[in-house]
């Protein structure tokens, strides 16, 4: 059922972000019931002046549902301040150009001083997709972190972890040009919750097999997120500070992401 409702949220938030270079060409008037942030949410606590406008010389509360802040990138391990794995952890490694990293926003609330700064709590869901190398089977139920080798090979060998995250945002803005263009500048801190783990692997022998655990992931999270960029387009830059795993052998090691965000606003 969670799975159901993760993937329906899912599909609506990018279906509702294929709509952003339509919604942005719609004028104020057509949206004085609600502000559509470029197509991507509905914000209470906008007040408008007599023309229809969003009226934002003066500080108000902002917030609302949101499907936005669409993080699509790739991710990397770090051991103990190294790209490169320990042996011990060596049975880590990955394919590099298939590690991604999924996230997205479903719910906002905050407060904007002016035009230029605002400052809001978030909350929305995050994925980190591990491609292995080796052919392995890591194990559910165990104190640690536990692998076997298998003596087949796997065309898709897929460790994930997906988590609950609350990021609080510090967002700086330009003035709007005479194009209606402006430059955004986000950062701050976040936490997460794990929701689950997960293997998925693929292999003539076994064909599609997934199984869910939590793996020894850690249960709470916390690291940082930088964006930048201009018209629902950005750059993002994430590092978990807490470790991955809560399994003793694997402390120390942390991951980090980096990408594009869809719907920045």
């Amino acid at each position: 059922m969670r799975r159901s409702i993760l993937t329906a949220v899912l599909v609506s938030g990018l279906t509702v972000l294929a709509a952003l270079g339509a919604s942005a060409q719609q004028d104020s008037v057509k949206r004085k019931k609600f502000d559509i942030n470029y197509g991507v949410g509905i914000t209470i606590g906008e007040k408008k002046d007599s023309t229809g406008r969003i009226d934002q010389s003066k500080g108000r509360f902002v917030g609302g549902i949101t499907f936005t802040r669409l993080d699509i990138g790739f991710s990397k391990l770090i051991d103990n301040g190294s790209f490169s794995l320990s042996p011990q952890n060596d049975f880590l490694d990955y394919k590099a150009g298939k590690t991604s990293h999924l996230s997205f926003d479903v719910i906002q609330m905050g407060y904007r001083f002016n035009t230029n700064f605002k400052i809001y709590v978030a909350g929305g869901f995050d994925w980190t997709h591990i491609r292995l190398k080796d052919n392995i089977t890591m194990q559910k139920n165990m104190p640690e972190l536990t692998y076997v080798t298998e003596p087949i090979q796997f065309s898709k060998n897929r460790f994930s972890s997906s988590y609950v995250h609350v990021p609080l945002n510090f967002e700086l803005r330009t003035k709007e040009s005479h194009k209606g263009r402006r430059w955004y500048f986000v950062a701050g801190p976040e936490i997460a919750f794990l929701l689950n783990g997960k293997v998925k692997q693929i292999s003539d022998e076994r064909g599609k097999v997934k199984v869910k655990d939590d793996y020894n992931f850690a249960p709470f999270r916390y690291g940082g997120t930088v964006r930048m960029g201009t018209n629902g387009l950005a750059i993002f830059a994430k590092y978990y500070a807490s470790d991955m795993f809560d399994s003793a052998p694997q402390k120390g090691v942390k991951n980090m992401a980096f990408g594009l965000t869809f719907g920045i606003n």
